[in-house]
């Protein structure tokens, strides 16, 4: 709306040379051009109403600083143009327009006081035509370049084009010029001040140069974009499209009400507060990036795994030891030694709530139950169960995750499993972490290290998430075959729990308890149509498999039932009863036999005993000696441990020779050969060396060994006999062998609390100290 202005006695009487001045920040007016002008500050407003109503004109002129908000005369630049102002409008924010026409240039005298406004006296600058040849060539060749750049401007208006072709004079065509080429405010004001007109058209064909290049380039460019421009629209449409389509479904991914969707779920996720700081920082970013950029749906990813972790430590169902008990006696039997550290585990948990949970691992052969174990205790204890399988891994990267910046990262696969678990304190289960390798992309075991450590564990860093989270709650259950393959530092931080394997009894049980019953229901088949006797399942176990567990056990029953099914399926029998008569039929002839102790007494054959993952075996010791020069030959596979143990055993028996009644002259001119079958089994270790011992006493006295005595102990040069290990087995493979009296270290006799009592009952166990020992019980002749 037009404001009147307001009565100014200064009107009337300004001087022809007085000029009033509004001083520009950033607009240069040239002559012979027309252009819209703002005011805003008071005495500029004064000075634009001033010339509008008293019909007279205006001088714009630059001002020399643009942030300076009251400039002086002395402020301005010294070139200036005078013009004629048109009405003027208010825009309502104490501004107000008017339109100015460019009439000639002046320049600044010197300030003139008195007046609200800006006021000088100015000198108008007078410029002669010019029209020699060279002038005109310049103007011809300004108009063809101004011509060539507004072509390849948008949008400019015909009556410039019109004014540039109808222009002769140089020094007007410049200025109209000058008004349109995109150059900064003081190349323009420089452009005002050269007073030359030829010099004024050099300077502007050399910045029209430079602008032609550059958008001469730009064009080309254009053209060879065009199509990908024309496909990033066409699918910046379809996105569009997608957009509406998902909000229309409620699945709208860059809503304001999606982000608040997110930024509540990091509200109620119960994050530590700098990890709380650190995701609503990630979502601001979020907020200001362009869906379409592959950094908003890595961001997006981000944020929703930080929200779906298990932050809050949720509250402890109250424990029940005694329904630990019973889950745990239902799930396996025997294993009473991981089942009583469980309990005792329960028990600190009960009285200590806030106590470090244990780190367990579980190393045996394969098949005894290791990592259903791991889930017994889960539910024992209430918890959820994760299982995390490192067999085969080979790099640091899948333990600790990757870093953002990579594409596809995620997480590491201790983050992941306790995303699946969906609780801070499950019980996540390592499993087979012996089997984990060192490669280029770094080592698996170095990153457990921090997993592991009670002291480390509660600020785990994941480099995906790149925070801090709390493992210190979860009940971590590691297992292995071999611990030896465990590098040392990670062993350290565990609490190793050996299970050797089940007997032939617990393995009858197991079978009984579990095994049948879960293979009658794999078959589809209903209790009482497939029955098996305890003698099939005894013939099964000894016959039919060799191993420390029941995995083959369970595959052999499972043939079985699925040779029963057939029948029911066929409708010729409604029932099935398996014995050991019928074995033979179905699963074939027998692939193992076992060693039955000798019937009678042997010279030079001394019966050991030894451990195999499979459990327990006894082993034929055989002597001879035959004309020769003194050489010792060992055959039967044996390991470098076991012949040291040989040898031993050769140089024990010379140096006893007197005390057993050896004449050295025995010792002359023979060769000695050991061999233990089977030969095509490797063995190895020292517990065979009471037995070699025994066998080449015999052998050189002539006294035979009791057939119904078997052995185990490591011998020193000094004759005494030292421990060794898989007591429970050895005794449990003598016993079957139908062996009456088993020989054993005497630092032994505190495992066999770990036999049965049936079958501690069923032998004679004799301590042995010494191999003088080992010889009263096992020779004959001696008592």
């Amino acid at each position: 709306m037009a404001q009147p202005a307001p009565p100014l006695s200064s009107v009337a009487t300004m001087p022809p040379d007085v000029v009033a001045l509004i001083p520009m920040r950033n607009l240069v007016l040239f002559p012979q051009v027309v252009t819209a002008i703002s005011a805003g500050r008071e005495k500029s407003i004064a000075a634009l109403k001033f010339a509008i109503d008293g019909k007279t004109h205006i001088g714009v002129v630059l001002q020399k600083d643009p942030r300076n908000d009251d400039p002086s005369v002395d402020d301005l630049c010294s070139i200036g143009t005078l013009a004629t102002p048109a009405h003027y409008m208010g825009d309502g924010d104490d501004q107000i327009h008017a339109v100015c026409h460019g009439l000639r240039r002046f320049r600044v005298i010197a300030a003139v006081e008195g007046h609200p406004y800006l006021a000088a006296r100015v000198e108008f600058i007078e410029e002669a035509p010019d029209s020699s040849t060279e002038s005109e060539a310049l103007a011809l060749q300004l108009r063809e370049r101004a011509t060539e750049l507004l072509s390849l401007l948008p949008s400019v208006p015909a009556e410039l084009i019109h004014a540039l072709q109808t222009t002769r004079e140089s020094s007007a065509l410049a200025d109209i010029t000058a008004s349109v080429i995109d150059a900064e405010t003081n190349e323009k004001q420089q452009l005002l001040e050269t007073l030359d007109a030829a010099e004024r058209v050099r300077a502007l064909l050399k910045l029209l140069s430079h602008r032609l290049e550059v958008l001469r380039l730009s064009r080309e460019i254009g053209e060879r974009t065009k199509e990908q421009l024309d496909d990033h629209q066409r699918k910046f449409l379809l996105r569009q499209q997608l957009k509406t389509i998902q909000a229309e479904l409620g699945e709208g991914a860059g809503s304001e009400e999606d982000f608040a969707r997110i930024e509540q779920e990091i509200a109620t996720a119960g994050m530590p507060a700098d990890v709380d700081v650190h995701a609503r920082k990630e979502l601001a970013r979020l907020r200001g990036m362009p869906e379409a950029s592959g950094e908003s749906s890595m961001l997006r990813s981000y944020l929703e795994w930080m929200t779906n972790l298990p932050w809050n430590t949720p509250l402890a169902p109250p424990l029940d030891l005694a329904a630990a008990r019973q889950t745990l006696a239902a799930d396996h039997f025997g294993l009473e030694r991981v089942k009583r550290r469980i309990i005792e585990f329960l028990a600190i948990r009960k009285l200590n709530p806030e106590g470090r949970a244990p780190i367990l691992c579980f190393v045996g052969p394969p098949g005894v139950g290791k990592t259903s174990l791991g889930r017994s205790i889960a539910r024992a204890i209430q918890r959820p169960f994760a299982r995390v399988s490192l067999g085969g891994m080979h790099d640091e990267a899948e333990i600790r995750g990757h870093r953002r910046t990579y594409i596809g990262a995620m997480p590491g696969a201790i983050v992941q499993s306790l995303r699946r678990a969906g609780a801070r304190d499950c019980v996540m289960m390592l499993d087979e972490i012996d089997k984990i390798s060192a490669s280029a992309q770094g080592d698996p075991s170095a990153a457990l290290l921090e997993v592991l450590d009670p002291e480390q564990n509660n600020s785990f860093r994941d480099n995906y998430l790149g925070v801090p989270f709390d493992l210190s709650r979860v009940v971590f259950i590691a297992t292995a075959n071999v611990i030896d393959h465990v590098p040392a530092p990670v062993r350290d931080r565990m609490e190793v729990i050996e299970i050797a394997g089940y007997t032939e009894e617990e393995k009858l049980q197991i079978a009984r308890n579990y095994l049948v019953r879960r293979q009658r229901e794999v078959c589809g088949l209903r209790e009482g149509q497939c029955e098996f006797d305890d003698q099939a399942l005894q013939t099964i176990v000894s016959g039919y498999t060799r191993e420390a567990g029941v995995r083959q056990f369970e595959r052999e029953i499972g043939r079985i039932m699925r040779h029963a099914a057939v029948k029911v399926a066929e409708g010729s029998s409604q029932s099935v009863r398996i014995g050991a008569a019928e074995l033979d039929e179905i699963l074939g002839p027998r692939p193992f036999e076992r060693e039955l102790a000798m019937v009678s007494n042997v010279t030079g054959v001394a019966t050991g005993l030894a451990w195999t993952p499979a459990g327990g075996e006894i082993l034929f010791i055989e002597a001879t000696r035959v004309p020769g020069s003194g050489k010792l030959t060992l055959t039967g596979q044996l390991g470098d441990v076991m012949k040291e143990s040989a040898q031993a055993a050769l140089t024990l028996i010379k140096a006893r020779a007197g005390g057993l009644g050896i004449p050295a002259a025995k010792f002359d001119n023979i060769d000695i050969h050991l061999h233990i079958p089977a030969g095509a089994i490797p063995k190895d270790g020292p517990s065979a060396g009471v037995a070699l011992f025994v066998a080449l006493a015999s052998l050189f006295t002539g006294r035979p060994v009791r057939h119904d005595v078997a052995m185990t102990g490591e011998i020193s040069l000094r004759g005494l006999v030292f421990p060794v290990g898989g007591v429970k087995e050895k005794v449990l493979a003598a016993q079957r062998a139908g062996v009456h009296t088993v020989l054993l270290p005497a630092r032994n006799l505190a495992d066999l609390r770990d036999v049965p009592d049936s079958v501690r009952m069923a032998l004679r166990i004799e301590e042995v100290r010494t191999v003088d020992d080992a010889v009263r019980h096992a020779l004959t002749g001696n008592e």
